[in-house]
């Protein structure tokens, strides 16, 4: 199955559910529905042969080691790059050439400006591994604790600084509709270091907004799984973006890589058939079924 526009392969991106451990029945199940590809987590070194062999194609694989590549400690940087170097290493011989991200600090009470050197020291030695393999590294931008590379300024900087075509972008709208900073203007800027993208809105809830603004935790109210009080994430046609634009905007750019729904959706988690149905209707949105 692929998009409605830019004909980019569809698929998902693993959790780790209970059904999806089961290796052999998931992907059994991703080829009856016609799923193109599947992102992998830290484990793609041990098993993306065999999802490659099965006919599958592979989004990402998940960096082995996050924390420790932003040490303020020189030698446990080093180590992290040594290590990340092995790994991606055996995924791109195994198939797996795409590597995903969050950029979380070791101490991310250190102030900003100093864990981002730390971060562009590590990477920038790493970059050298990924260049001779031609692996990519995708950083999506979760703003998480302490979280470096979320923002136009902070990827710019990235981008800028490490100085390797072959380290960029995990495209995901949602995390920029939460933060206020627009997808496209965003996409437009950035899309030429797009080497992965993921399926995954966000909704603003206008009268929780009202309700409780958004500083403060609510006294009474129950944050959204997978969002907050005023916000959620979901899965594509169910959120803000405009996704005719942004495949529209991948198309032009030449953008030769998969969109995968990352399930983070408030309404499709609680039972396997809920997390399954949820892939479902994201891709089939996205494909214009």
């Amino acid at each position: 199955m692929k998009t409605a526009t830019g004909n980019f392969p569809l698929g998902w991106r693993r959790r780790n559910y209970a059904w999806e451990q089961d290796l052999d029945g998931m992907i059994a199940w991703a080829l009856d529905n016609d799923l193109e590809v599947v992102d992998l987590g830290q484990d793609a070194d041990c098993i993306a042969g065999r999802v490659v062999e099965a006919g599958l194609r592979i989004g990402t694989a998940d960096m082995n080691v996050w924390h420790e590549m932003i040490s303020p400690d020189a030698a446990v940087r080093r180590e992290a790059v040594a290590r990340n170097a092995e790994y991606a290493r055996a995924c791109a011989a195994a198939g797996a050439v795409t590597f995903f991200v969050v950029m979380l600090p070791e101490d991310p009470s250190r102030p900003r400006a100093e864990n981002f050197g730390y971060m562009i020291d590590s990477y920038g030695e790493l970059a050298t591994t990924f260049e001779d393999c031609g692996a990519y590294l995708a950083i999506e931008g979760w703003p998480g604790p302490g979280a470096l590379v979320c923002t136009p300024e902070a990827y710019r900087a990235f981008i800028e600084q490490v100085g390797s075509p072959n380290m960029g972008v995990n495209y995901d709208p949602s995390h920029l509709v939460r933060m206020g900073i627009d997808p496209i203007r965003f996409l437009k800027e950035f899309v030429g270091s797009v080497f992965h993208v993921h399926g995954k809105d966000c909704m603003i809830i206008n009268e929780n907004l009202y309700q409780y603004g958004n500083l403060q935790e609510a006294t009474f109210g129950a944050p959204f799984k997978y969002g907050g009080m005023n916000w959620r994430y979901t899965i594509p046609g169910h959120g803000l973006s405009d996704w005719n634009i942004i495949l529209d905007v991948l198309k032009d750019s030449g953008y030769s890589g998969c969109v995968s729904i990352e399930l983070e959706d408030h309404y499709y988690d609680d039972t396997e058939a809920d997390q399954k149905l949820g892939v479902l209707q994201g891709v089939k949105f996205l494909a214009g079924t």
